[in-house]
């Protein structure tokens, strides 16, 4: 997920400051049901996913979760929470998870009609970001702070793993004394040493992991180990994909796109002539790449990522989440899901 910038730069992102200012609730009423709103569809909505191949997922603010058949009309779900919702994933056409603030973890088992908690961890105060489950079984989540779950038994428990891999020489030596010497003092400094994890997605037998700093890294083994990138940019990343012909495209801040094709080791900068946030990767059927932005800012590649050309929305509105539905590219916004309109061949 592509909504999350270390605190500096809120002042540059503003749907992010908004996110943070309005999305906080009390432990009380994070474990109070989320209230059915005629509006809802016109709300902070921070993500959306395929059920199956015939409806759309989309979640938001106070815990607000919406299913489409058309991606026209939207009928809200029964949440069991009120916290503000950052991801959601769904394995099939039934089995999906939500993750959000308070390091929450929620399941549904009727493809997205019903949720259950499975996780709601208030007193961290630090939201999730990502989750991704390879089986029925095996998932995990991840967000602010290098926060990283696994389940192996569907989500019914969940463990904290701490990925040390991802701290810079100087700073694994830091823990590493501080540990042999306060206990105490190591568990608080590790809670917020490693970078964000702003999402994780999977392709074939291979998952890949981005976030803040310019972290991009891979995994064989489902997360285990990692082997991170060769450092090519220090933004934050927000957005890869996979494309269908082999290349992989990541996004992320001030209009930064890279690409890499399977027959080169080296990441490729494509020049995008914007300066917009870039939140997330879609990919259609035929190929066609686009990628949403703040300011409605669309970018689309019909080459397979070599060029972009720009396509903004009129009403500048941040794009932040979008799937490719039934011949449409649709998104979610800070004022809900939008239809984005694109050039007639």
């Amino acid at each position: 997920m592509r909504l999350f910038v270390s605190f500096p730069t809120f002042c540059y992102v503003s749907f992010i400051s908004l996110v943070f200012l309005n999305a906080s609730v009390s432990a009380e009423m994070a474990t109070q049901p989320a209230t059915k709103a005629v509006l809802a569809a016109n709300s902070l909505l921070l993500d959306l996913a395929p059920v199956g191949s015939d409806k759309l997922v989309a979640v938001g603010q106070y815990g607000h979760i919406l299913l489409s058949e058309n991606g026209d009309t939207w009928q809200q779900s029964s949440v069991p929470s009120r916290t503000t919702l950052t991801s959601v994933f769904f394995l099939n056409e039934k089995l999906g998870w939500a993750v959000g603030h308070d390091a929450s973890i929620f399941h549904s088992n009727d493809g997205g009609l019903t949720w259950q908690t499975q996780q709601l961890l208030p007193e961290e105060e630090n939201p999730l970001f990502g989750v991704y489950f390879k089986s029925e079984t095996q998932g995990i989540a991840v967000g602010a702070y290098g926060k990283f779950y696994r389940t192996d038994d569907g989500g019914k428990t969940w463990k904290n793993e701490f990925h040390q891999e991802f701290l810079l020489a100087d700073d694994l030596a830091y823990i590493n004394e501080l540990k042999a010497e306060d206990e105490e003092a190591y568990q608080n400094e590790i809670a917020f040493i490693l970078p964000h994890f702003n999402g994780i997605v999977g392709e074939g037998n291979t998952l890949y992991l981005y976030g803040e700093a310019g972290l991009l890294a891979q995994s064989s083994d489902f997360g285990i180990t990692w082997q991170p990138f060769d450092s090519f940019y220090q933004g934050s990343f927000f957005s890869q994909a996979s494309t269908k012909k082999g290349v992989q495209i990541v996004a992320g801040l001030r209009g930064h796109v890279f690409r890499l094709n399977n027959n080169n080791q080296q990441w490729q900068e494509i020049s995008t002539d914007t300066s917009a946030l870039l939140n997330d990767i879609i990919v259609n059927d035929d190929h066609t790449i686009f990628i949403l932005g703040n300011n409605g800012m669309v970018l689309m590649s019909t080459d397979n990522g070599d060029s972009f050309s720009q396509h903004p929305q009129k009403d500048g509105k941040t794009l932040i989440a979008g799937q490719w539905f039934k011949g449409r590219l649709i998104a979610v916004s800070d004022i809900g899901v939008k239809v984005i309109q694109l050039p007639e061949n």
